[in-house]
């Protein structure tokens, strides 16, 4: 980083200002934590079952939790005639609007991810072109 005088003064008054409101900051996120915390557990509990880790092991030894790599959590299975077979209403995949070619990064109507840049776009338009304009040799004709 830069060593002039004005770089260290701008340094140090910003080291102090962090030391002055450390404080404040702390007691506000504390305050934060500590009422915002319990509302979201209660929206949890409305949700899903909450139950302690002993429990959680408890079930998985007795074959009551099945570990669904789909959804990457634990999910419940009730002892019955269906716990053999898991139905999952989500399928996990997302509903895209538009198709898009993973080696072009062209959507279906010829554009470019806004995301990417014109260079980008005038680098992959220049291969798309250079791999259509080579010619092939006409046979019979290699020296």
């Amino acid at each position: 980083m830069a060593k002039s005088l004005r770089s260290k003064w701008r340094r140090k008054m910003r080291a102090e200002k962090r030391k002055k409101n450390a404080p404040r900051e702390l007691e506000r996120l504390k305050k934060i934590l500590g009422t915002k915390a319990d509302v979201i557990m209660e929206e949890v509990k409305e949700v899903a079952t909450v139950l302690p880790p002993e429990k959680v092991l408890e079930q998985k030894e007795l074959g009551l939790l099945a570990a669904c790599p789909m959804l990457n959590r634990l999910l419940f299975l009730p002892p019955g005639p269906c716990s053999d077979s898991l139905l999952i209403a989500d399928d996990c995949k997302m509903e895209l609007d538009n198709k898009r070619n993973k080696k072009t990064l062209l959507d279906q109507h010829g554009q470019y991810p806004i995301w990417m840049n014109s260079r980008q776009k005038k680098k992959l338009k220049a291969q798309r072109v250079k791999g259509k304009k080579k010619s092939k040799l006409a046979k019979g004709l290699v020296w």
